[in-house]
């Protein structure tokens, strides 16, 4: 399995050094310097909220809603009087005037 992973490496390397007349020994020294650099960067802090891992974060509370609470029936009905509609929803007049 080796032999099988130098030899890949060595096609890598001449095909490489034929494309780019760069020695591959540069590149991969470049490149492990970059992993071994990129290794030591500090991790990134959250932007906002709390850590969802976090049993102890402060959440905002869950209520119930229902989805269809508001429905009312948009079924057609038979027209109706309008006189006889208004006085069903208008306010009940003051008998003192």
């Amino acid at each position: 399995m080796l032999a099988q992973l130098e030899a890949k490496l060595a096609a890598v390397c001449s095909a490489a050094g034929n494309l780019f007349d760069i020695k591959f020994g540069i590149v991969a020294a470049m490149t492990a310097a970059g992993m071994a650099l990129g290794g030591c960067m500090p991790t990134t802090v959250p932007l906002a909220g709390a850590d969802p891992a976090d049993p102890g974060a402060r959440v905002a509370g869950v209520g119930y809603r229902s989805t269809v609470a508001p429905y009312s029936s948009l079924r057609p009905v038979a027209p109706s009087s309008w006189r006889e509609q208004n006085d069903r929803v208008a306010p009940v007049p003051k008998s003192g005037r």
